[in-house]
């Protein structure tokens, strides 16, 4: 059955397969080319009854392999087998039910992810710790110069000036609101509901002589007080929940200042809405949800907030995580010393199947800018991107 329905749907690409009972089919033609090696008869009937779950429990059970690339495998079949269907009669509850991020909810599904110890996160994230998208405005940036890039390109779309005061929502592991506070001469506060991530930002301010300009709290979003110049949120909006979003952008206003600005960069689709994928659902990001910009711009509006900018990041963060499992790979036998290897395969598995759905353009990056007013911002982008000048700053930071 299985190979009856590779036969029909592998369109796009070149898939070969060794089955258990040692066939091997071969299906598609061109590239890109990937190898699908199955050891299990039993994970056949898995995939057949639950391919969007039992792709990545499989995996994890060492039923199969793809010697090519695990990556590159994944892309094939996305390219070809169209996604999990979403429920039309019961899609607003199934949905409700998935992204009901309340205050207890959102503290537990945060803590399932990022409070993992940090050591697992520093065996393939870049020096600084950034654990979001960077921004690699070549192809031959190392990681580490890629994301300074995204964060001087942040700075220039909040339009710092020195004094202001600002507001990192979700601030991981203090590394943007550090490189601001640095960079831009301004007084930041950082806000996570993970006890790791806010005992390590911590230490880091500490370390780095920055405790006067820049403070970390253990704080959900709604709970937060105070207003300030600039609010920004990198990485944090995947959590929220799309029943949540008129609540998360009328604290974004309330938390702005008059003449205040905020600038969002998230995950997001580029077509229509959907779901999240049921495996990283259960295993990586209870509770998440990439949105469509439909689904995010009706939120922004109902809260009182102008659009000034919105802009697409394309196929970055596949860059992203490709040089994040490279680096997991070097390291991938202190992670089965550490904890075993089926964790080290669900982290593979994790880190490939993101690679390959940015691959191919389903999943972008949002840069959305926003304002209590739109007066006094600039007309063009063109100071965003004076090239010399990044160039520089990036050289300088790194």
């Amino acid at each position: 059955m299985l190979e009856k329905i590779l036969a029909d749907v592998i369109k796009i690409g070149r898939l070969t397969v060794r089955y258990p009972d040692g066939q091997v089919g071969r299906y598609g033609e061109g590239s890109p080319e990937a190898e699908w090696v199955i050891r299990d008869q039993s994970a056949i009937h898995r995939l057949i009854r639950n391919p969007w779950l039992q792709m990545g429990e499989t995996y994890m059970d060492g039923a199969w392999d793809a010697p090519k690339g695990l990556a590159m495998l994944l892309e094939v079949l996305l390219r070809n087998v169209p996604d999990e269907p979403p429920s039309s009669l019961f899609a607003n509850l199934k949905r409700y039910l998935e992204q009901g991020n309340g205050r207890q909810a959102s503290r537990r599904h945060v803590a399932h992810h990022y409070d993992l110890d940090e050591s697992l996160f520093r065996l393939f994230l870049d020096q600084d710790m950034h654990y979001s998208c960077a921004y690699f405005a070549n192809p031959n940036m190392t990681l580490e110069e890629a994301q300074v890039a995204k964060c001087e390109l942040i700075r220039r779309k909040l339009e710092l000036k020195p004094g202001q005061r600002v507001l990192d929502v979700g601030c991981g592991w203090g590394s943007l609101a550090l490189h601001l506070a640095r960079e831009a001469d301004v007084d930041v506060t950082g806000i996570t509901l993970s006890k790791e991530q806010h005992r390590v930002a911590t230490a880091r301010a500490r370390e780095a002589g920055l405790s006067d300009r820049v403070q970390f709290r253990l704080e959900d979003y709604r709970e937060h007080r105070g207003l300030y110049d600039r609010v920004v949120s990198v990485g944090m909006f995947e959590h929220v929940g799309a029943p949540h979003y008129e609540t998360f952008f009328a604290k974004v206003r309330e938390r702005l200042a008059p003449g205040g600005l905020t600038l969002l960069h998230h995950i997001g689709r580029s077509g229509p809405p959907g779901q999240t994928n049921p495996w990283i659902r259960r295993y990586i990001f209870p509770g998440g949800y990439n949105p469509a910009l439909s689904e995010v711009v009706p939120a922004i509006e109902k809260a009182g907030l102008k659009v000034a900018d919105i802009e697409v990041l394309k196929f970055h963060y596949g860059y992203t995580l490709h040089e994040w499992q490279k680096r997991f790979q070097a390291r991938r036998d202190e992670v089965v010393r550490r904890w075993d290897e089926r964790f080290a395969r669900m982290w593979e598995f994790y880190l490939a199947a993101c690679e390959a759905s940015f691959a191919i353009g389903d999943l972008v990056v949002f840069h959305i800018q926003m304002a209590r007013s739109l007066e006094g911002l600039p007309m063009t982008r063109d100071a965003w991107y004076a090239e010399h000048d990044l160039d520089n700053e990036i050289a300088e930071s790194a």
